[in-house]
C-alpha cells in the first residue's frame, strides 16, 4: 500500500457527556500537531455502519443521530479535512426510518452533512425503485459499482471523487451479494449483484491514477465468505482504506489485511469510526483508527439542535401517519401479556399468519413476549401496529429440520404454565402438548400444513430476527439456514391487515 506505516496508538474511546469533558477528550483524540512538513495533509474519516434509522438515543445502545452530530461538528471544527461516511443498513430498521420508508433517514442525514454512503441489502427493504427515488432526495451519492443497474437503467453511482487540502479521494461503493436473499425478492427482481472482488478491480483501475487515497466503502460481511472485507483486501491491490458494515462489529483498532486497513463501527449508532490518516506528497503513510463511544448517565446526551429539529419534524409527520387507519376488527384482538406468554391468541395468530403469507413458508413461529398489547375492537391504525410490535424486528425464513423444529416447540412450551415471553404463537403449524409431563418430553403432536412433522425433513419456517439469532432461547435456531429477509415485521402485519381486515 505505497509504504504505508500502521500507528498502533489507536484507543477505545469512551467519553463522558458532560459537554467540557467531551470537548476535552475529543481533543486529545482528534487534535494533531499542525503539519509542518511540505506536502504534509491531515484527513480524518468519520464512519456508522448498520444504524438501521435508530434515530434516538437509547441508553447503552444507540447514540442517536443528534448526538452523533454534535460530536461530528467538534470533530470538523477540530480538524479541516473530514469526510463522513455511512457503510450502509441505514434506511430501514426502525418505526422512525419505515414509516416513510427511509425519508426521514434521508433528511437527517442531509442536515448532517454526509459525504457519501453504501447501499446495505436493508436499504434495498422497499424496493430498488425507492431506493433510487431516496438516492435522488440525498445531498450526498448513495454508491454500489458492483450493482449497476436494471434494464439499462443505472440503478446507484458506483463512485465519487473528493478533494480535501489538496488531496483527491476517491470512495467505491460494494454492496453484498447476499441482498439477493436477505429481502423479499419483488425488492431486487432483475437485478444483479456482480463479485465484489472483481468490481473492485475495476474500479481500482479506474480511480487509483486520479486519486491519492482511495477508500472502498462497503457492505460485505467481515471474514470467510468469498465477498468479505478480508477477501477483498486479500486479491484487490491498491486500496489503502475499507470502511464496512453489515456484520455488525466494533473494530476497536481496525484490522490490518494484506497492508489494507479495515474498519468498522458496530451498530445502531452505538459507535463512532474515527481514522485520521497522514499523507506525505500524495501517498498515505500512517492510518490510526478508534472508536468513539459514550459514556451513559443520567446527565443525558448532549446534541446537536439542528439535526434534532429536523428529527422532532419528523416525530410531526410520524405522528400523522400513526393515527392513518389501516383496517378494522369486529372482535378484541388478545395481546394480554399473560394470554399470549401461556397460550395461543387471535393477535398471536394474526402475526404469525402475516408472516406466513408474506414469505410463502411452510410454518411460522412469533414469540408470545414479542407482543406487547392489545387492540381494541374497532377501526386499526398504525399505531395501533407499533404498540403491539415496538421492538423493530423483521422477518427472516429459515431452512429448519424437523427434529430442531420440535425442540424449538418443546423449548417453547418447557416453561408452561409458568408465563414466558418465548411461549410459541405459531401460524401453519399445529400442535398439542401434555404439561404434566417433564420439560423436552411435552409434545404429543405436531402437524405442518395438515401434515404429519417429519423428523427429517427441512422445513422452511418464517421467524423474527430475535429468535432467528437464538433470542428468548430459541439457540436451536441460530444454525439454521436463512432462505431471506423479508423486511419490517410490522410493516409486514400492517400490509397483512390492508389486504385481509378491510
Amino acid at each position: 500500500m505505497g509504504g504505508i506505516t500502521l500507528n498502533k496508538r489507536s484507543v477505545y474511546l469512551r467519553v463522558s457527556v458532560i459537554p467540557l469533558i467531551v470537548f476535552a477528550l475529543l481533543g486529545l483524540l482528534f487534535n494533531e500537531v499542525a503539519p509542518t512538513e511540505t506536502g504534509t495533509v491531515y484527513v480524518t474519516i468519520v464512519h456508522t455502519n448498520d444504524v438501521h434509522g435508530r434515530v434516538w438515543a437509547e441508553e447503552g445502545e444507540a447514540m442517536g443521530y443528534a448526538h452523533m452530530a454534535a460530536i461530528v461538528k467538534e470533530i470538523r471544527e477540530t480538524k479541516e479535512n473530514v469526510l463522513l461516511l455511512d457503510a450502509g443498513d441505514t434506511f430501514q430498521g426502525s418505526s422512525a426510518a419505515s414509516l416513510s420508508q427511509g425519508e426521514s433517514i434521508v433528511k437527517i442525514m442531509n442536515s448532517m452533512d454526509y459525504d457519501a454512503m453504501v447501499a446495505g441489502n436493508h436499504d434495498f427493504a422497499y424496493g430498488w425503485q425507492k431506493l433510487c427515488g431516496l438516492s435522488e432526495r440525498t445531498d450526498f451519492p448513495v454508491l454500489s459499482a458492483n450493482v449497476p443497474g436494471h434494464d439499462g437503467r443505472k440503478l446507484l453511482e458506483p463512485s465519487t471523487i473528493k478533494e480535501l487540502g489538496g488531496i483527491r479521494i476517491g470512495i467505491f461503493g460494494l454492496t453484498t451479494p447476499e441482498t439477493l436473499r436477505k429481502t423479499h425478492p419483488r425488492n431486487v427482481e432483475g437485478l444483479i449483484f456482480a463479485d465484489p472482488v472483481q468490481s473492485a478491480k475495476k474500479m481500482v483501475e479506474v480511480l487509483r491514477a486520479e486519486c491519492d487515497l482511495l477508500i472502498a466503502l462497503v457492505h460485505l460481511p467481515l471474514i470467510d465468505t468469498e465477498g468479505s472485507c478480508a477477501r477483498l483486501a486479500e486479491e484487490v491491490e491498491g486500496i489503502d482504506l475499507i470502511v464496512s458494515g453489515h456484520s455488525h462489529l466494533p473494530l476497536k483498532n481496525g484490522m490490518e489485511v494484506n497492508d489494507t486497513y479495515i474498519v468498522q463501527a458496530g451498530e445502531h449508532g452505538e459507535n463512532l469510526g474515527i481514522v485520521n490518516i497522514v499523507l506525505r506528497n500524495g501517498v498515505p503513510e500512517v492510518i490510526n483508527a478508534s472508536l468513539y463511544s459514550p459514556e451513559w448517565t443520567g446527565a443525558g446526551l448532549q446534541g446537536d439542535e439542528a439535526v434534532q429539529s429536523v428529527i422532532n419534524e419528523t416525530n410531526k409527520e410520524n405522528d400523522k401517519i400513526l393515527s392513518q387507519v389501516i383496517g378494522r376488527t369486529d372482535v378484541f384482538l388478545n395481546g394480554e401479556r399473560e394470554h399470549v406468554r401461556t397460550r395461543e391468541t387471535n393477535l398471536g395468530k394474526l402475526v404469525a399468519e402475516a408472516t406466513l403469507a408474506a414469505t410463502g413458508a411452510d410454518g411460522a413461529i412469533m414469540n408470545g413476549g414479542g407482543i406487547r398489547t392489545s387492540i381494541e375492537a374497532g377501526e386499526i391504525t398504525w399505531g395501533d401496529i407499533l404498540n403491539v410490535l415496538p421492538f423493530d424486528n423483521f422477518v427472516v425464513l429459515k431452512e429448519i429440520k424437523g427434529l430442531d423444529l420440535i425442540q424449538a416447540l418443546e423449548h417453547g412450551v418447557a416453561l408452561y404454565p409458568d408465563i414466558s415471553g418465548r411461549y410459541p404463537q405459531v401460524a401453519g403449524i399445529d400442535f398439542c402438548f401434555a404439561p404434566d409431563k417433564e420439560p423436552g418430553n411435552r409434545l404429543i403432536e405436531v402437524t405442518i400444513a395438515g401434515q404429519e412433522l417429519e423428523p427429517e425433513k427441512m422445513y422452511k419456517i418464517a421467524v423474527n430476527d430475535f429468535i432467528a439469532t437464538g433470542g428468548d432461547g430459541y439457540i436451536m435456531l441460530e444454525k439454521c439456514r436463512v432462505l431471506g429477509e423479508f423486511g419490517a415485521l410490522d410493516n409486514i402485519v400492517v400490509e397483512f391487515i390492508q389486504e385481509n381486515m378491510k
